[in-house]
Order: C-alpha cells, then sequence, then structure tokens
C-alpha cells in the first residue's frame, strides 16, 4: 500500500489520493484530468491545422445570399426562375452550415442534397456548372450511367469523387466543400416499382451505393479512378461537406403526373386556358411520390430533400438565349469571327428562323448551337484567310445552308 501512495501523475505532479483515476504507462502515469486537458488540446489544433489547410487551399470560398446568386445566375441563364429561386437557397443554407463555428447547441444542420427534372436541354448542367463558377468550389460533372453496382463491369460509385479531386488537384479540403453534379439520374431508376427479387445492375445496385455518400460518410477513393490500379493508394474523403446536385430528364414521368393530377376538370368555371398550359407543363407538379413510382428508391429521395423542375423552353426563351446571356451564342460566333478580322452581321429574321426550327424539332437550347453550326459552318470553312471583312445572314442565306445540312433531314415527331 506504502508504495501506491508514492505514485503520482507525471504531467501535473498530483499523487494517487489525489485523482479518481491514474493511467499506468511504461515509465510513467497520467491522471484523468491531464487526459481530458490533452484531448481539449488535441480538438483545438486539429480544428486549427483544418483552417490553416482550408486558407492555403487555392479555392477560396465565395459565399453570396440567395438573391446575389440568383442575379448572377441570370446573367447566364435565361428563365427558370423557380428553379434558380430553388438553387439559390439551397446553395446558401448548404455553405452557411460548411463556413458554421462549431455549434454550441445540439442543434446539427443537415445537408440540402438536390434533385432537378427537366427535359433536355432546359439548362440543367448549366445552372450546376454557374453556380460552382460563383461560388468558387470544386466542381464535377458525373454521368450515373456509367456506374454499376461493386463486383460488375463498370465504375464505382466512388469514382465521381476521384473527378473531384483532379479538378482540384487533389486538395482534398477543397475537394470536401465541392460540388458534384450527377447527370442523367433517371437512367438508374429500377425497372419496377416493386423492389427487385433479382440484380439490378445498373439500377437499383448503384442507388443503395449513393446513400451513404449523399448523406455524408468518410469513402476511400482511388485517385486514379476504376479497378485498373488495384494497387494505388486510397486517399480518404469526407463527404459530409460536398453537395450533391442531381439531375435528370425523367422522360415519361409527366405521365406519372398526370395520373395523380387532375387536368380534366369540367364545368362552366373552368379556365382552359389555365388547363392547357398545366397540361403542357406538368413537371411543375413533380413530388418525390412520382420519383418513386418512376423507380428511385425512397431511401434515396430521402437523401435529396430538395425536389425542383425546369420548364419546357418556349420561343420567347429560346430568343433570348440567342442574344441574351453573357456567353449568348450570337456573341460566341461573333468573336468567333471577329478573331478572323471579320464582322458578323446576323438579321432579326435569321434568328426567328432558327428558334422556329429548334422547336419545330424539339431539340431545346442545345439545338440552337446546332443550327447555328449548320447555318455557319461553310462560311466558317471558306472565309479565314479570305479577303472579306464582313458576312451578311440574311434568311434566304440561312435557308439555303440549313438545308443543306444532315439537320434539316430530321423527322419530326
Amino acid at each position: 500500500m506504502a508504495k501506491s501512495n508514492h505514485l503520482h501523475c507525471s504531467f501535473c505532479g498530483r499523487s494517487r489520493d489525489e485523482v479518481k483515476i491514474l493511467i499506468a504507462g511504461q515509465e510513467g502515469h497520467i491522471c484523468e484530468n491531464c487526459v481530458e486537458h490533452a484531448q481539449e488540446i488535441i480538438v483545438q489544433e486539429l480544428n486549427n491545422k483544418a483552417e490553416n489547410n482550408s486558407a492555403n487551399s487555392g479555392f477560396k470560398l465565395n459565399v453570396r445570399k440567395p438573391a446575389e446568386i440568383k442575379k448572377f445566375l441570370d446573367e447566364y441563364v435565361i428563365g427558370q426562375d423557380d428553379a434558380k429561386k430553388v438553387l439559390s437557397v439551397a446553395v446558401y443554407n448548404h455553405f452557411k452550415r460548411v463556413t458554421q463555428k462549431q455549434q454550441q447547441d445540439d442543434v446539427e444542420i443537415e445537408k440540402s442534397n438536390i434533385i432537378m427534372v427537366g427535359e433536355t436541354g432546359t439548362g440543367k448542367t448549366l445552372l450546376a456548372k454557374t453556380i460552382a463558377r460563383l461560388l468558387n468550389v470544386p466542381f464535377a460533372i458525373v454521368d450515373a450511367t456509367v456506374f454499376t453496382e461493386a463486383g460488375y463491369v463498370g465504375e464505382d460509385v466512388e469514382s465521381m469523387l476521384t473527378r473531384l479531386l483532379q479538378n482540384c488537384n487533389y486538395d482534398v479540403a477543397a475537394a470536401e466543400r465541392g460540388i458534384v453534379y450527377v447527370d442523367e439520374l433517371d437512367k438508374i431508376a429500377r425497372k419496377g416499382d416493386n423492389p427487385s427479387i433479382t440484380r439490378d445492375v445498373s439500377g437499383e445496385g448503384v442507388q443503395q451505393g449513393l446513400l451513404k455518400m449523399l448523406e455524408g460518410t468518410e469513402v476511400l477513393v482511388p485517385p486514379q479512378g476504376g479497378r485498373k490500379h488495384p494497387e494505388q493508394k486510397m486517399i480518404k474523403v469526407d463527404t459530409k461537406n460536398i453537395l450533391f446536385i442531381c439531375g435528370g430528364a425523367f422522360d415519361g414521368i409527366d405521365k406519372v403526373i398526370a395520373r395523380r393530377v387532375n387536368t380534366n376538370a369540367i364545368g362552366f368555371s373552368v379556365n382552359k386556358e389555365e388547363q392547357e398550359m398545366q397540361r403542357k407543363n406538368l413537371l411543375q407538379f413533380v413530388n418525390a411520390q412520382d420519383l418513386k413510382s418512376f423507380g428511385l428508391i425512397p431511401e434515396l429521395l430521402g437523401r435529396l430533400p430538395v425536389v425542383t423542375h425546369l420548364n419546357p423552353l418556349d420561343q420567347e426563351t429560346l430568343r433570348s438565349i440567342l442574344t441574351e446571356p453573357k456567353n449568348s451564342l450570337i456573341k460566341q460566333y461573333t468573336r468567333l469571327f471577329e478573331l478572323e478580322g471579320i464582322e458578323l452581321i446576323i438579321d432579326t429574321e435569321v434568328l426567328d428562323f432558327m428558334v422556329s426550327k429548334a422547336l419545330e424539332y424539339k431539340l431545346g437550347a442545345r439545338g440552337l448551337r446546332s443550327i447555328c453550326e449548320g447555318i455557319l459552318t461553310d462560311a466558317m470553312f471558306e472565309l479565314p484567310g479570305s479577303d472579306v471583312k464582313q458576312l451578311h445572314v440574311t434568311k434566304a442565306y440561312a435557308e439555303q445552308m440549313f438545308g443543306k445540312s444532315k439537320l434539316s433531314a430530321l423527322k419530326v415527331a
């Protein structure tokens, strides 16, 4: 007993009788008070190290208010006001959560991952890219169609983080505050509304693989991607502060929505015009139940709480897309000809002709570029190196060039 009284903490010097617990080491002892102080020092040092890593990162987070985010989006994306507001609020709340100081109470803000539903060419990818550019965070676009369930030929879901790391030069601190846009999410919908007994290799299995990543967990990421280099050293990435934006056309979901929404009301007080507008844009009524019926599992939808839609592009919107945004198509082609010392003049009727063809072939905003290429390809081939200093595109010229292009052979559905 006398020997035990001589034991004391090697850090604070307190004897065995003055402390509750004295932990023995090889050549010394430590009491519970010093263990608690050491834990506080470790937490503080780790936080300081994380802040320093973040400060030294090449990506300085540029958090903006929702109204400022929407105003920036308006400069590059025409229309889609509802989607812009939803995205602006969700992104702002997410980065408020990332930059908040350590919480004093038990309130923990959860992630607000987003799912966007809209026809092809309505601007889903453009919205995500524009937000990433404004906030100055690493951004990666991945295609859900390449992912397969673990053990099958294809890519694991972890490879989406490989692309994020590559885009920020393997700066893990920056990548952990980045944005991942998962395109073509509708292509991994399960084949039926009932859970599958057999394997659904690129459908439900991939959705299951995405669950933990969307919610937030530490993932071991292969730096070179894929399964081709099994000997490579893995990089640990925490996904709790990575914002996931998912998008898809969900072709056929309008039929699911139509069964739920009554657009065939009868009576004298029915507004026929409003009813027709609703029938043309059923995506505005989309909700999680419709996405579940389409083939997304409930667990995945629970981790994508923010659901928004993109409106189909009408004639007025397509006309604006041609000329109004900062990087509009007409401005891009004007700059291309300027670099050759050629002034490009396009008549107003030509713009209307392009819009009418894009609507006729249901090509969306992407189709406008194809139509521009079809009209201007011959000029871009012949004029560089010539003495021509001005190109005036009239409607007759546009119709002639478009008639020669392959696009004119498209059949209207």
